[in-house]
This record gives C-alpha cells, sequence and structure tokens, in this order.
C-alpha cells in the first residue's frame, strides 16, 4: 500500500491541476494515489521543456529501458530526432511494430492509452563498425586532447603535454587522424631529428612523451584504432528527420561497453561537444531539435578529473540554448555530481533496493533530491512496480511540477530486439552506409612524416594533395636509415620498444611494462632527457575574442580545462599561441576533413 500524507482527493486534484497542459506533451502514464490507478489524471512531460534536461533513474530491472523506448517513440511521432545508445541491443525494436496481447489490452484500457502497434525510422550506428550498424569515427584532431586523454587514462601533466603535441601538429599542419598518425609525432618529437622541436616546445619532456606513446601502443593493442580514422561521423546526422515527418531514432550500438567502458562514455561526450561547437543558439523552442539519452551514465563521471567534469557541466548548462535535451541514465542521482544534476529539471524515478545500508543512503539522498512531496517517497521508492516510477517535470511556466507516482504507458513498437535479419536489412539500406561505410586512408601526418605518399581510396580521398607540404619535418619511413645510423620502424612492436627505452632510460632502471610483443632492439641511441616538469598550477584562461554569447560563460571552465598546458606554453611562447590551442570545451577541433 502506497500511502500519501494528505487526503487522496487532495493530492489527487493537485495532481491534475499540476499537470494540465496547454501545448504539445510527452504522454508519461497515470498517476497512482494510494494504491489506486486513476487515469483521468494523466502525467505529462511538456515537449518544448524537453531540453531542460532530465534523469532516468532507478535499480536493475525496474524498466529503465522501456521507459527510454516509450518517450522516444514519441519523440520521434513529434518529429524531434533521438540519440540512444542501446547498451544490450534492447532499443533495436524500435524498428518492428509490437503485437497486442490480452495482457497489454488489459493495461493500455487501465491507462485509456490509445495504443497502435508501430514501428519507427531508426538509423542504427556503430563504434568503429564494431556490432550491427553504420560506422561512427571520429578524427583524432576532432576529439582532441582533453577527451583523448581520459581515454588513455592519463594524468594533468601528461594531458597537458598532450596539448602541446597537438598544437605542434596543428601548426606544422600534421592532420591527426588515427592512432598512427599521433604516434608519428610523438616518435618524431623523441628522435634526434625532432629534437629541435621538442626543445621549443618548451613544456613538454621526451619523458613525459615516452610514457604517451606507451599508451597509445596499449590503446592499438586494444583494438581501439577502428574508432578513429576517416571519413568522420557528421553530427548533423542526428539531427534528421524522415520523409514522413517523424524523428529519426539514432541507436549506437555497444556490444563491447564491458570492455571498453571508458572509451564508450568518452565517445558520446565527443558526439555532444561536437554538436555544441557546431549548432546556433536557437533560443526557446516549441519542441527540441535533439534529444539525447547518455545511458550508463555513472562510466561518464567515474574517476573523471575536475576538468572533465567542468566541461561536461559547462556543455550541459549552455547546449540548452542550441535546442539539444540531454537525459542521464543511471540507478541512482547520486551517480552524478550534483553541480550536472542541478541542471535536470526533469525526473523519472524507478524503484530503488535498500538491500544493504549503503543501499539505505542512497534512497535518503534520492529523496531529498525531490521537491516536498504529499507521498512518502522513502515507502514508495522501495515497493514501486516494474513499469512505474515517481515524476516530477518543468511545466510550461517553467515551474516543477507536483510528485506523482505514475504507471508508465507501453511502448508501441517491440519491447526487446528486432530480428538481426531486420537490423542488418536496414544498416545495408541505409543512406550512410555509403557514406561511412569503408574506411579511407589519406595523406596525413604519418605519411608527411615519413616521406610516403598514399594511394587515394573511395571519394572521400579526392582533391588531397598527393605530396607532403612544404615545410613538414620529416622522418624516415620504415626500413629507412636515419641519421644516427639505425633503421626507423613505425610497426607496433618498434614503438613498444622505443617507448620501453624511453621509460628506461628516464628512470635509471628496467621498464615495468609487460611487452606486448617481443621488442625490436633497433632504435635511437640514448640522448639526454630534459627533467620531466613538475604539475603546473592551472593558469586562467585567455579572454574571449568576441564579447558576449556562450563565450563569457565558457571562459572559466576552459582555464581550469586547458590551464596547465597554457601556462607551460606562455612560459616559451607567448599567450598567442595559448589562445591558438583553444579548440572548445573539451578541447575538441571545429576543423573538419569530411
Amino acid at each position: 500500500m502506497r500511502m500519501a500524507t494528505k487526503p487522496a482527493a487532495d493530492l489527487l486534484a493537485t495532481i491534475k491541476q499540476g499537470y494540465a497542459l496547454a501545448g504539445p506533451a510527452i504522454e508519461l502514464g497515470a498517476a497512482v494515489v494510494d494504491g489506486e490507478l486513476h487515469k483521468d489524471a494523466p502525467v505529462r512531460l511538456p515537449l518544448a521543456m524537453m531540453n531542460r534536461h532530465g534523469l532516468v533513474a532507478g535499480a536493475t530491472g525496474t524498466g529503465k529501458t522501456v521507459t527510454l523506448h516509450m518517450i522516444a517513440e514519441q519523440l520521434s511521432a513529434a518529429g524531434v530526432p533521438v540519440f540512444l545508445a542501446d547498451i544490450k541491443g534492447d532499443l533495436t525494436g524500435l524498428a518492428t511494430a509490437a503485437t497486442q496481447s490480452q495482457k497489454l489490452a488489459v493495461r493500455m484500457d487501465s491507462l485509456g492509452q490509445q495504443w497502435q502497434p508501430k514501428n519507427f525510422p531508426v538509423e542504427f550506428l556503430s563504434l568503429g563498425g564494431d556490432g550491427n550498424g553504420v560506422p561512427v569515427r571520429a578524427t583524432i584532431t576532432s576529439f582532441g586532447p582533453i577527451l583523448l586523454s581520459r581515454v588513455m587514462e592519463l594524468n594533468d601533466t601528461q594531458e597537458s603535454s598532450l596539448q602541446l603535441i597537438f598544437h605542434f601538429a596543428d601548426q606544422k599542419n600534421l592532420e591527426l587522424v588515427d592512432l598512427k598518425d599521433l604516434r608519428a609525432v610523438i616518435q618524431f618529437l623523441t628522435s634526434e631529428e625532432g629534437k629541435p622541436e621538442l626543445q621549443n616546445l618548451g613544456g613538454l619532456s621526451k619523458a613525459t612523451a615516452g610514457v604517451i606513446l606507451r599508451e597509445l601502443v596499449n590503446l592499438e593493442a586494444q583494438g581501439m584504432e577502428r574508432f578513429f580514422g576517416e571519413p568522420e561521423f557528421d553530427t548533423a546526422e542526428l539531427l534528421r528527420t524522415a520523409p514522413d515527418g517523424r524523428g529519426v531514432i539514432s541507436c549506437l550500438e555497444l556490444p563491447t561497453l564491458q570492455s571498453k567502458p571508458m572509451l564508450f562514455s568518452t565517445f558520446l561526450m565527443w558526439l555532444l561537444a561536437d554538436l555544441f561547437e557546431d549548432l546556433p543558439e536557437a533560443g526557446d523552442l516549441d519542441k527540441p531539435k535533439l534529444v539525447f539519452f547518455l545511458d550508463e551514465a555513472h562510466l561518464l563521471f567515474n574517476d573523471a578529473s575536475k576538468a572533465f567534469l567542468d566541461a561536461i557541466t559547462t556543455t550541459v548548462r549552455l547546449i540548452r540554448s542550441k535546442g539539444v535535451g540531454i537525459f542521464f541514465v543511471t540507478q541512482t542521482p547520486k551517480d552524478v555530481p550534483a553541480a550536472v544534476l542541478g541542471q535536470l529539471a526533469n525526473r523519472i524515478q524507478h524503484a530503488l533496493h535498500a538491500f544493504t545500508p549503503e543501499d539505505a543512503k542512497a534512497l535518503k539522498a534520492t529523496v531529498s533530491t525531490f521537491p516536498v512531496s504529499a507521498y512518502d517517497l522513502e515507502e514508495v521508492l522501495t515497493s514501486a512496480g516494474i513499469g512505474e516510477a515517481v515524476v516530477t517535470v518543468m511545466n510550461e511556466r517553467g515551474a516543477p511540477t507536483p510528485v506523482a507516482l505514475t504507471r508508465l504507458r507501453a511502448p508501441e513498437s517491440v519491447m526487446g530486439p528486432s530480428s538481426e535479419d531486420l537490423v542488418r536489412s536496414i544498416v545495408a539500406s541505409s543512406a550512410l552506409l555509403p557514406k561511412y561505410g569503408t574506411a579511407v586512408d589519406n595523406l596525413t601526418a604519418y605519411e608527411k612524416l615519413s616521406g610516403k605518399a598514399v594511394a587515394p581510396t573511395g571519394d572521400a580521398a579526392a582533391g588531397l594533395p598527393p605530396v607532403p607540404s612544404p615545410g613538414i619535418p620529416q622522418v624516415p619511413g620504415p626500413g629507412t636509415p636515419t641519421s644516427t645510423g639505425t633503421t626507423s620502424s613505425l610497426d607496433p612492436a618498434a614503438v613498444d620498444a622505443e617507448a620501453r627505452r624511453i621509460e628506461e632510460e628516464v628512470l635509471g632502471r628496467p621498464s615495468s611494462r609487460q611487452p606486448w610483443q617481443e621488442p625490436d632492439q633497433g632504435g635511437l641511441p640514448p640522448a639526454p632527457v630534459p627533467p620531466t616538469p613538475a604539475p603546473t598550477t592551472p593558469a586562467p584562461a585567455p579572454a574571449p575574442t568576441r564579447p558576449g554569447g556562450v563565450m563569457d560563460d565558457l571562459a572559466g571552465v576552459l582555464g581550469g580545462a586547458l590551464g596547465g598546458g597554457l601556462k607551460s606554453m606562455a612560459r616559451s611562447v607567448g599567450t598567442q599561441l595559448g589562445r591558438e590551442l583553444i579548440r572548445g570545451v573539451f578541447g575538441t577541433s571545429s576543423r573538419r576533413r569530411r
């Protein structure tokens, strides 16, 4: 029995009045008061408030995925594009119309839902082709040093050094498209040929560069090179509508999430950061341009640096005015930092367990984040059934609606996976597949530094210069004698050996790294190594180049996110170089090679 702390009639009247909306809305379900379902008390979420962001939370198995499914269907029907991360493969059912059953008919009748079986326009995507979908790739340059540092799990000093490496590549027109490009640049900087350039960077030591080089080898050994490259995915593809006016639901399949959780969460932030950089200011809209669901949100925040968290907070705060709504999906509100949680106006909280003292603390913390309610929320949240949730949203006037225990509507497409054959046929017929299906290897930093030219592959390679640009530093290619008389190699074994040699030279002891492959005994002879710089204190970001707008709000967070690298550079080459390095909220680049 779910008891309320005020008479049921009064609570029901409050809920009816609070959710009496004039404009278009997402129909979430009907209110439950004292254990009784009231289909004459519908609970709604205004479509115009979807860009005020939200949180869908609850213990495993309480119905969060079905809730996303149901909301995505209604957004699509309203002409709003949706992005979903499909962790378990259940959301492919959006492409298949559901079949009515007796149990479903009873539920629909109790809710007063006019139910019709439907399928929806779905675009299946996969990270680098890892799964069944159109491949999604990012170039290293676009991904940027801050996000890449998180994937590589670098510390603050190493992150600042990586920013300097990116700046060097930018200044020398060395396109960082895939991992081998970044590896080639770092190997050049740690070679005899690149020693003057390394010294000119000032804040970058050979030791730190060697550690970053080793971490790159780790990424390649884990098979992550497939996620970086060209053609890079254009995030404008997420904003499409179908010919019938319905919003396209972009469903990113993540079959290997458990083995690459950091990559998954960081890639989703790259998509958001890219949208943030590209979309114009839109103000208040009748409906959002896109609603973005970030599933397994705790992966995004676990062990994140302050700079990364600040950048997320800034993105969430400012992307609203560009017409994008973000919904975080996780188990408890405690998984989301307070600075982000405070910006999530729409709350759908499924049941929580209280089996352990830690669970009990999480329950009390969750209850404390809701507005004052007539419900006994501790009782309600531990006794709510599957397909029920406690809801409060922002109404059309910008005020929170009354808290309402809600029995949620059922989706009109299949609650579960579609057939493999259907998914494959949708991917094969996708208009995006010819554009992104085949990876290309254009003339980039690796070829320029090794003095090699590549044959264009497909249409995406047309128009690129066939030879390295003038003024680009060059190092010998694989198998070519270097100035020291040794043979250069850019294969993973040689890079691993070089990273090991640098580590041993600097630390004065054998490398602690386990060999990924039998190391090559060649390489450059030992050279004096500058001392590793001490971690720097973040410096303020430069003033924005244009007054007003979002740049004023971004200035503070950019100072934290890029401070270490900017301070190192300012010591050696002045503040102008620092201004040039600023690439975006996450250090992402707006320059494209699509």
